[in-house]
């Protein structure tokens, strides 16, 4: 498996980080996220930095409890910090993860100025995760959470999660 990994991320944490998923999209683990901002072991203790992928996150909290029952497992204790600046963006997602997310049901998010046309509903570039087409339209601005939209096939008729964009 190849993240892009932070320089800030100790090497012997990334078993255990790996094996922390994303409550609301369970394919994914706070690696393929890229909401780990630091995971260091400091006096005997492992510190954890995360950033929320948008502020009011309501995942947060349930990923600083999975963060630290899985260090908790391993005998090591953790704490963890929330970190707003600087602010999480798809960017920090892994290439790795965004295919997870399309195999799941969810369409990985496009680049930013295509992201807008097709929020906007002036292009048809959104995926349908079912069948592949780009004849697709927006539904919604917002999806099963605010971090998504909800779109829909015109070719097969699926409903379907866009994760949008955010820089």
């Amino acid at each position: 498996m190849t993240i892009d990994l932070h320089p800030n991320i100790e090497r012997e944490l990334i078993p255990i980080l790996q094996e922390v998923a994303d409550p609301e999209i369970p394919v994914l683990t706070v690696l393929d996220m890229g909401v780990i901002r630091e995971a260091v072991l400091k006096d005997g203790i492992v510190q954890i930095k995360l950033t929320p992928t948008y502020s009011g996150c309501p995942a947060m909290d349930v990923i600083s409890d999975d963060l630290k029952a899985a260090f908790k497992v391993h005998g090591m204790e953790a704490t963890v910090e929330l970190v707003l600046a600087p602010a999480w963006t798809t960017d920090w997602m892994s290439e790795e993860g965004k295919q997870k997310m399309e195999a799941y049901g969810i369409a990985p998010p496009l680049e930013e100025t295509a992201d807008k046309d097709a929020l906007l509903g002036n292009q048809r570039i959104v995926k349908c995760t079912n069948c592949g087409s780009t004849n697709t339209h927006v539904v919604s601005q917002f999806g099963s959470t605010a971090c998504k939209a909800l779109f829909q096939c015109d070719d097969c008729k699926e409903p379907f999660d866009y994760f949008k964009c955010l820089k």
